[in-house]
């Protein structure tokens, strides 16, 4: 590494934010890339650790060692390059990825980790804006033709590796917009759209063809399609949220997290506010179950929207601040974690099961719960049992319920039916070590195989079906 001390010289600088009292005003983005001096001294830290155990923690495998390197030696275009052999979107992971990589970072052992992430969406933004990233379309082209199905994060990637290839692919996308998660799920003060939309331009110059508006199972069958393509690939997430089945819960006031994100990421691309949403928060007492992401992402549109309050209730207990003995480095860290929206103004609590819903003319009126804890089990291996506290329960007041309480899998839907292929115990897609159906032909990636995951590793599903799909299409 170029400064073999940088990690003993320099503390770990975070990017800066906008103040919360501005940014809640608005829906964009409200962080600040540094300056390349204020990079190069952070990307100074990478501390030549014999063996970088933060690609071990990144899905796509990125050579992060090598990119922090360049950046330090203010070769931003080598960096470029490098970042690109391994993540098609770092400018998507460098966004919204919780940074494995960080936790397995060797300085997190007893410092603070090298800004990895920051670094990454600093490469490619510079690329960006010099001119780097250019349509690549391949020079020639095979006579074999692909259906992507969903253009979520691993549609895409599938997508861009088969079309590098050369082979002929489609993109089917049952929105009217292209990017799955990513334009209809995630806010746009975590990415703004046109980040999406600059990478689907760039996929669409190379050759690719997308068709939003297409909902396979229903307006259009599987067979109708068969004849068209050689091999199909289903991207189509894990999109159903998981409910609640309490007293209550027909309620009007109670919905899933992804009806309520969705309906403002529609409002803001439209260029309106959300006031005129179905489901609104404006001058409501919300509750958000579920402190995942989700719940973090209802949060922050929550407080957007002009909420009158927010609380946020986990089941698990609260997790600790710093590692326990049985969560020992580089394993993701299970601690404490509090995000933008966090910050903005929310009331956490932890240890809470939520019993029922009362109300009045049909609307949500208050929140009935109790307090539990997770006992371990004497048996190894055994998961804890949660039980609940004596005389631990409570009542609150709210308008607005929104869950986020996770995914259990793709939508059951005459689109899977359509491809007659099977599922496994938990829902999601089966497939074979090659990602490949029951079906000969049909593959399967992203969330929608594997479960509920992260944006990255929607990415490193798609690339690699890519390379069993070509390899299939190479012998059919």
């Amino acid at each position: 590494m170029g400064d073999i001390k940088g990690f003993i010289k320099h503390k770990r600088v975070d990017f800066k934010k906008e103040h919360v009292k501005n940014r809640i005003k608005h829906c964009k983005e409200f962080v600040k890339i540094d300056t390349d001096k204020e990079l190069q001294i952070q990307a100074s830290r990478c501390m030549d650790c014999g063996i970088p155990f933060c690609q071990t923690g990144c899905p796509v495998d990125n050579i992060i060692p090598d990119w922090n390197d360049l950046v330090y030696n203010n070769k931003w275009y080598e960096a470029y390059l490098r970042l690109s052999k391994t993540n098609n979107f770092p400018e998507f992971t460098g966004r919204v990825c919780p940074a494995p990589c960080e936790n397995s970072c060797t300085l997190a052992i007893n410092n603070d980790a090298v800004t990895i992430k920051n670094i990454e969406v600093s490469i490619i933004e510079k690329a960006f804006e010099k001119g780097w990233v250019n349509a690549n379309p391949p020079k020639e082209r095979s006579d074999k033709s692909v259906a992507v199905i969903g253009s979520g994060p691993a549609g895409l990637a599938c997508t861009d590796q088969l079309n590098q290839k050369g082979h002929n692919v489609t993109v089917f996308e049952k929105n009217e917009v292209v990017g799955g998660l990513l334009s209809v799920g995630i806010p746009d003060f975590k990415m703004e759209k046109r980040i999406v939309e600059r990478r689907v331009k760039l996929m669409k110059d190379e050759g690719i063809e997308f068709f939003t508006n297409a909902n396979i199972g229903d307006e259009i069958h599987p067979d109708e399609l068969k004849e068209k393509f050689d091999a199909f690939v289903l991207c189509v997430g894990a999109e159903q949220g998981r409910d609640l089945q309490i007293e209550g819960r027909h309620l009007n006031g109670i919905h899933l997290a992804m009806d309520f994100l969705s309906l403002q990421n529609e409002a803001v691309r439209k260029g309106e506010d959300g006031s005129n949403n179905n489901i609104n928060a404006q001058n409501k007492n919300v509750v958000v179950l579920g402190g995942g992401d989700t719940g973090s992402d209802c949060i922050g549109t929550s407080i957007r929207q002009g909420a009158a309050s927010v609380k946020n209730f986990e089941l698990l207990s609260k997790p600790p601040k710093e590692r326990s003995a049985d969560n020992p480095w580089p394993r993701w860290a299970f601690i404490e974690r509090t995000s933008t929206s966090h910050e903005e103004g929310c009331a956490r609590d932890y240890g809470i099961l939520t019993k029922k819903f009362s109300g009045e003319n049909g609307s949500v009126k208050k929140l009935h719960a109790v307090r539990v804890e997770f006992i371990k089990s004497s048996n190894p291996g055994e998961r804890p049992h949660m039980v609940e506290i004596p005389n631990s329960e409570f009542e609150i007041e709210t308008d607005l319920v929104l869950l986020a309480l996770g995914f259990t899998g793709p939508k059951k839907n005459k689109l899977l039916s359509g491809f007659g292929v099977d599922l496994t115990e938990r829902g999601n897609i089966k497939t074979d070590i090659k990602n490949m159906t029951n079906v000969t032909g049909v593959f399967a990636a992203g969330d929608s195989r594997r479960g509920q995951s992260l944006v990255v590793w929607a990415i490193n599903e798609g690339r690699a079906t890519a390379e069993y799909v070509h390899e299939y299409l190479k012998i059919s």
